[in-house]
């Protein structure tokens, strides 16, 4: 059998980003004490210098401002289908009794 993927929470990770960033320590010797592989942390420097306010934003879950615009085309949806209820049932009631 494969072995256990490790998880590291948002903590960790900006830790270890702050030891290469502002620790002055290299990449290779962060990920040696640290641990992990040193691609992993190659790859979370990037992510922290590409948006450092929402950088791990953790397991299925998006980054700020991109779960904000979802949220608001799901209630734009929503309303849009009640307007269109509410419009199909103004047409019924409009017509009248025969």
């Amino acid at each position: 059998m494969g072995e256990q993927r490790r998880r590291y929470d948002r903590a960790f990770k900006y830790e270890a980003v702050k030891l290469v960033t502002e620790g002055g320590r290299t990449v290779a010797e962060a990920a040696r004490n640290l641990g992990i592989h040193e691609n992993l942390l190659h790859k979370w420097k990037k992510q922290y210098l590409e948006d450092t306010e929402h950088a791990f934003p953790g397991k299925g879950r998006l980054k700020t401002p991109e779960e904000a615009l979802r949220k608001l085309q799901r209630e734009l949806a929503d309303v849009r289908e009640e307007r269109d209820i509410l419009k199909k049932a103004l047409a019924i009631f409009s017509k009248g009794p025969k």
